[in-house]
């Protein structure tokens, strides 16, 4: 999914670094946002891109067809060792399963360059309670999942502000274990980047999600500053493809509720039909590239395979 234009990173300075923590109290509401995304592939990428802009691409690291028939089978096969195959055994393994979130403020040198107030951050926290417990739409599924915020630290340094050195930075600051939901605040040209939860056995210690710190609620970024991207960005973290994935083909996303799509969606374009398969485009599911404010759904579908997902790989 493509976004608009980010702005590019800013400052080259010293790479001095200043670390500044602050823990906020856990924060879990509900009430109201929206979203959309877009995506691209840098040499750095984990599992998604949401750029903005320019830049087009997919918003995860590349998964050809065989790999992804290949991780249906992994998934099916730790699911039946666990006895959570089929029948909503995941589902009701993860109901109410809460999720640790922690926010890294990657700022600029200067101690400025990049921050977010802690209003900023207790709103993407409700942002994502919201969205994952089915609060924007009467068609959208409640995944069960709840988001508490377990900690924020901020770090003054220029090379990690501009997102340079990710795998280095992420291994260095990464909280928590494999159920513990990371997100890294960022100034680069893209919305977000996430990691897929099949990886993290080999790749663990980058675990997360990166976001463009400007997509906070209240942020900067005109069309995608209602904190949405986390949750796009999250619904990659918790093994959910593009509705996009595959263009328009049967196999497509792996979920069978979201009508296949042969390209992402910009903006809010009603009816939207860019595939002859039955369905027209899910340009309101989260996993789609449309504004933040014609986001309101993930799929009872996709609500299962984030059970699933979570059982497998994170549970």
């Amino acid at each position: 999914m493509t976004r608009p234009t980010l702005r590019a990173a800013a400052l080259l300075g010293a790479v001095a670094l200043t670390m500044a923590a602050s823990v906020l109290p856990a924060s879990a509401s509900m009430p109201t946002s929206e979203r959309g995304p877009a995506c691209v592939q840098p040499d750095d990428l984990g599992a998604g891109a949401r750029s903005g802009g320019q830049v087009r691409g997919v918003d995860h690291r590349d998964v050809s067809v065989s790999e992804q028939r290949a991780i249906e089978r992994r998934t099916a096969d730790l699911l039946a060792a666990k006895g959570a195959r089929g029948g909503g055994a995941a589902e009701a393994r993860v109901a109410g399963t809460t999720v640790p979130v922690y926010i890294h403020v990657m700022r600029a040198s200067d101690g400025v360059t990049g921050d977010v107030t802690n209003t900023q951050i207790a709103d993407q926290i409700t942002v994502l309670n919201t969205t994952f417990g089915g609060g924007e739409s009467r068609a959208a599924a409640n995944t069960g999942f709840v988001f508490n915020l377990a900690g924020v630290n901020r770090y003054d340094n220029n090379s990690w502000h501009q997102d340079k050195s990710s795998t280095k930075y992420r291994s260095q600051t990464r909280l928590g274990g494999k159920n513990a939901l990371n997100i890294w605040l960022v100034d680069f040209k893209y919305l977000g980047i996430a990691t897929f939860p099949w990886d993290y056995s080999r790749s663990g210690a980058i675990d997360g999600i990166r976001v463009h710190y400007d997509s906070l609620p209240g942020g900067g970024i005109a069309n995608y500053n209602l904190g949405e991207t986390a949750t796009h960005e999250a619904g990659h973290w918790f093994g959910l493809y593009h509705t996009f994935q595959g263009g328009c083909t049967d196999l497509n996303d792996e979920v069978a509720d979201t009508p296949a799509q042969s390209s992402p969606t910009n903006g809010c374009p009603m009816g939207r039909d860019s595939c002859a398969l039955a369905g027209l485009d899910p340009i309101h599911n989260y996993m789609d590239y449309s504004y933040d404010s014609c986001y309101n759904q993930f799929t009872a579908n996709q609500s299962t395979r984030t059970a699933n997902m979570w059982t497998a790989y994170r549970g």
